[in-house]
């Protein structure tokens, strides 16, 4: 939904993120977003135009894209019901829900063919979903910030991870060149990845993505003058910033904003999520702890200790070391819902996800804000009574009171 409060700042364009909903083939992915968009958007934004934030597997991707009757049904749903696509997640190629996730989430990274395929794709159903009657919003599409490290064993990979990246880029520039629509593709910082901050991020702009022989590649590619490639790479790659994750690891949002500014990296995407929090650690903590020690997707988790991070792959491997940790502060990487201060003796990182809507309020920041709460589903029972509807809806209306 458009957001314009009261003094007409311009501050974007507000949705949840729909990978909340299990479901990977198309048929499943459709039906979800036709039973929960009109209830959410119903208690949200019954009068105006409601922005979604599609979640699409490579599977759902290729059957909307191959079968032209699909896409059609598609695009007369959002029109009937006042639906607009502005934003992708990307993030998750296959399988979110139900199963296992953990660190396959990453595969395939951005080494591989099949991640540079399944994201052209995206934007290539992007650009013909986007509304045709704002031509002035552009779109976006979150992914998966390089690889996870863990997986980066060769040392060629990050030349591989660039060359996709450009060729991606290419593609999004002949895109834009045909439609007239851009799109941007949004690398997601995460703890545990190449990119696990946003002083990762600049440093991968500054050292490699800006680098004269990079931008000739490019130029090459796009098939444009070598001093126009540095244009095409950032508007057509920037960041999605996800509150969990840089709370997660203990930065500063106002400063991190502050130097993606000064280094010209566009945020496509404001992903707002919040994570867990515990000041001080003790042993009484472990039966909270264990609670949110779930087996489907990785929690990772940041420990501060005398002014040092050390950085754990997921809570049970944390957890293992919880007797040497007593007295640091942990931050762990559990999305949780935005309203909430307090998850039992946990607290919750959402005072992040405040001052960054307070900074964002004063001088927006992106013009794409995400709600992206996805663990309903594995949330401890206490914290998940209401309907799937009424929590979308509660999450989305405590977003635009803080921005009023």
């Amino acid at each position: 939904m458009k957001l314009s409060p009261p003094e007409s700042v311009d501050l974007g364009h507000l949705c949840y993120c729909a990978n909340i909903h299990p479901g990977e083939s198309w048929d499943e992915t459709r039906a979800a977003l036709g039973r929960f968009l009109p209830l959410v958007k119903a208690r949200i934004s019954p009068d105006a135009p409601f922005g979604v934030g599609l979640r699409l597997s490579a599977l759902a991707a290729q059957q909307l894209e191959q079968q032209a009757p699909l896409l059609a049904e598609f695009q007369q749903f959002l029109a009937r019901h006042q639906f607009y696509v502005f934003t992708i997640n990307g993030f998750p190629y296959g399988r979110f829900h139900g199963a296992k996730v953990k660190e396959q989430v990453y595969q395939p990274d951005w080494r591989h063919p099949a991640r540079l395929e399944y994201s052209n794709r995206l934007a290539r159903l992007l650009t013909a979903l986007l509304p045709k009657d704002q031509p002035e919003l552009n779109g976006s599409i979150s992914t998966v910030p390089g690889a996870f490290a863990a997986h980066l064993a060769d040392a060629g990979g990050l030349d591989l991870i660039i060359g996709q990246l450009l060729a991606h880029i290419a593609e999004l520039h002949r895109l834009h060149m045909e439609s007239g629509r851009q799109i941007q593709l949004a690398l997601e910082p995460e703890p545990g990845c190449l990119l696990e901050t946003c002083d990762d991020a600049i440093r991968l702009f500054q050292q490699r993505l800006l680098s004269p022989d990079t931008l000739a590649e490019l130029a090459r590619l796009c098939s444009c003058p070598a001093n126009h490639a540095e244009t095409l790479l950032r508007r057509h790659l920037g960041l999605c910033l996800d509150c969990c994750h840089a709370a997660v690891e203990f930065e500063d949002i106002e400063t991190s904003l502050n130097r993606l500014r000064q280094a010209g990296i566009a945020i496509a995407k404001l992903q707002l999520s919040a994570g867990l929090r515990l000041p001080s650690l003790h042993k009484r903590h472990e039966p909270a702890l264990q609670a949110f020690a779930e087996d489907a997707y990785l929690h990772q988790v940041v420990q501060q200790a005398n002014g040092q991070l050390t950085r754990f792959n997921d809570l049970p491997e944390a957890m293992a070391r919880l007797d040497a940790a007593y007295g640091a502060e942990w931050r762990i990487h559990f999305h949780v819902p935005l309203w909430a201060e307090r998850f039992g003796e946990l607290e919750s990182t959402r005072d992040q996800v405040e001052r960054l809507l307070a900074l964002h309020r004063a001088h927006p920041v992106s013009r794409h804000l995400e709600v992206e709460t996805y663990s309903w589903g594995v949330l401890p029972e206490t914290y998940r009574s209401m309907p799937l509807e009424d929590n979308l809806a509660r999450e989305l209306a405590w977003v635009k009171e803080k921005l009023q």
